[in-house]
């Protein structure tokens, strides 16, 4: 997976776009350490850190604001198919997400957008299901251990490329 072309693909709303500006800090077969900036201006959030658990089937995330502070840990179940011949990973939002503030709240957002999708036939039964079964495997693991069990790969790189 060398010099490996990130995409994401979201189903609300519809879009596929490739994240050429992500800074891949590494990868193997099972994970993925990202730097970023947001896409689009935010007034709440600057850049972050991401890493794929491709094997679990999620995304942690931490969202940063423009002082550097931490907004919150982003936790989005998702699915991904890799090309090969490409070299290409395609990461599917499974809509499903996990908000950790700070403070130690928790939040799941964005499960009527799934209900949404699977309603309109934007994602099939397989989806769903998979997405359940990502967000409760998530959940369970930052119930018992807490979200730092999470966040060691992006602690490290975040350290070593700021």
């Amino acid at each position: 997976m060398n010099n490996l072309t990130l995409l994401r693909r979201r189903f609300i709303p519809d879009e596929c776009v490739e994240l050429k500006d992500d800074i891949i800090l590494f990868h193997d077969s099972s994970l993925i350490v990202t730097k970023w900036h947001t896409i689009r201006d935010r007034s709440d959030l600057s850049s972050g850190y991401s890493c794929y658990y491709l094997d679990r089937g999620y995304k942690v995330s931490k969202f940063l604001k423009s002082d550097g502070t931490l907004l919150c840990w982003y936790c989005d179940i998702i699915t991904y198919e890799l090309d090969q011949n490409r070299n290409e990973l395609l990461v599917i939002d499974l809509l499903a997400d996990v908000k950790i503030y700070p403070d130690g709240r928790i939040r799941v957002v964005d499960l009527d957008e799934l209900s949404e999708a699977f309603e309109k036939r934007l994602i099939d039964e397989a989806l769903l299901k998979k997405s359940l079964l990502s967000l409760n495997r998530l959940l369970n693991e930052i119930y018992s251990d807490g979200i730092e069990s999470l966040t060691g790969p992006i602690e490290q790189f975040c350290h070593e490329h700021q």
